[in-house]
């Protein structure tokens, strides 16, 4: 069978199902044929700027809801509208919105799956940001810039290729920004490592790690009593642990591609061109969701399921010859991981603790090391901690209530009409790798193409994000 793009996602969707694909050895590695034309480059477009950037929010649930005190947190953001399925949760945010912030008389609306609709349609906003499940974001982003508004998108911005594609070419046709959050690609030794590279520190880079690895199957146990005692505050229902029912392959790869791709200038000066991605078993998960029921019936339609594997390990090759390995595994009991690993011809740095080697007589200790990181710490990241903290106290208790580098550049690029750090083609280019990984294990590890978003402008496009604050950076926080 040919495997053009009707075809890949009628696979994907058989193999989301648990259904077997038998291998052919007539089959293509190319998931989809045809060819994309660049309407237009909004790699380095710099939209009109925005004094005042008037936010309206798709989803307030947990990640909404923390997303909210971020952006309040910065000046120059307006909140003008809260949209999620349930009231309760948009009023909660509201109050606590008026209590903590001067300024913000956010409209809410509630109750009705469409409504999103109507936020996109106002004509009020500049930027949606959109915190629904997975399965939304996609025709959000692309609604909202249909009627003129910029995207802001937790990950993915799309479950699908022909998603990605959608959100890609929207953008381009009536060029709005579609910024997908990585706040992974600012923080902590991710700038550092990134500034490092740019300036030859670790020579001519030869391979990346990225991960997520975090045991978000007993911190969904954790988040839906939380949710239960606190009229489901925190969340509606705990839709994550389903996607690992449904769906067998690296779900979640931005946090660890993300910095990856920065640091090797994917998208401007190298490509990814194939990939392959294999699962392990499971091991854990249908014996916890046993666990789990025991002690709460809201469980008992798991018991016996088939979970994806425990652990995806799925492996890039890029155009220039360099490898990604990333890694998925929400389900057993280890430390974190996210940006995990670069490794050059002069030099590697390596997370967990962090720590730099240049040769193979042993990392380097601590002073050398702490004296590197001083040294390449970048512009962006000091003028972030800078202003972080002329600001004092943050607003909120949990972590994502907590304003980032990354929320606060892009808000200062809107303002001061500059590039944005992560555009379009990033955000479609981390996405699609989950459904190739499911694609690739589905046939047992097959190579399968990786689609060029850029259309060829990867070859000219300019480097991404200013480290240096060259422009820009005079946006306050609160």
């Amino acid at each position: 069978m040919k495997v053009n793009r009707k075809n890949f996602l009628k696979i994907a969707g058989l193999a989301a199902a648990g259904i077997v694909v038998k291998r052919g050895k007539s089959a293509e590695n190319s998931p989809f044929s045809g060819n994309h034309t660049q309407q237009f480059n909004m790699h380095g477009y710099s939209a009109p700027p925005l004094d005042k950037v008037r936010v309206g929010f798709v989803g307030v649930g947990s990640r909404g809801s923390g997303t909210v005190i971020r952006m309040a947190s910065i000046k120059g953001v307006e909140v003008k509208a809260l949209c999620d399925l349930e009231a309760d949760r948009v009023n909660k945010t509201i109050k606590f919105l008026k209590d903590e912030f001067k300024g913000h008389d956010p409209v809410g609306y509630s109750g009705d799956p469409s409504a999103w609709k109507r936020v996109c349609e106002r004509d009020d906003i500049d930027l949606i940001y959109i915190a629904a499940p997975w399965k939304l974001h996609a025709p959000v982003a692309v609604y909202a810039m249909e009627n003129g508004k910029h995207v802001y998108t937790e990950l993915p911005v799309g479950v699908t290729v022909e998603e990605c594609w959608q959100v890609v070419e929207t953008s381009e046709k009536y060029r709005r920004h579609c910024f997908m959050g990585c706040g992974s690609c600012h923080d902590g030794m991710a700038a550092v490592v990134l500034n490092m590279a740019r300036q030859g520190f670790f020579g001519d880079l030869i391979h990346g790690e990225g991960h997520y690895i975090h045991d978000r199957i007993s911190d969904n146990k954790t988040r839906w009593i939380r949710e239960k005692d606190n009229n489901y505050w925190f969340g509606y229902r705990p839709w994550r642990l389903q996607e690992n029912v449904n769906r067998n392959g690296n779900l979640y790869t931005a946090h660890g591609l993300g910095p990856v791709s920065q640091i090797m200038d994917i998208n401007y000066g190298d490509k990814m061109d194939y990939m392959v991605s294999i699962s392990s078993g499971d091991f854990s998960m249908k014996n916890k969701m046993r666990e789990m029921a025991e002690a709460d019936e809201y469980f008992r339609p798991y018991v016996g399921l088939d979970f994806r594997g425990n652990m995806n390990t799925t492996i890039i090759r890029t155009h220039r010859g360099r490898t990604i390995m990333l890694q998925h595994d929400i389900s057993s009991p280890r430390p974190g991981h996210r940006f995990e690993l670069i490794s050059g011809n002069k030099g590697i740095y390596r997370a967990e603790p962090d720590r730099i080697a240049t040769s193979d007589a042993g990392w380097l200790k601590d002073e050398e090391f702490n004296a590197l990181k001083e040294r390449y710490t970048p512009a962006i990241t000091r003028k972030f901690m800078e202003k972080r903290k002329q600001a004092g106290a943050m607003h909120g208790s949990r972590s994502y209530e907590r304003v980032t580098a990354s929320d606060w550049r892009l808000i200062d690029c809107l303002r001061n009409g500059l590039p944005l750090e992560m555009d379009v083609y990033d955000a479609a280019l981390w996405s699609v790798i989950t459904p190739l990984s499911e694609w690739s294990v589905a046939r047992q590890g097959m190579t399968v193409d990786i689609p060029d978003f850029t259309n060829g402008a990867w070859r000219t496009n300019k480097r991404g994000m200013d480290i240096d604050i060259i422009k820009g950076g005079n946006t306050e926080l609160m």
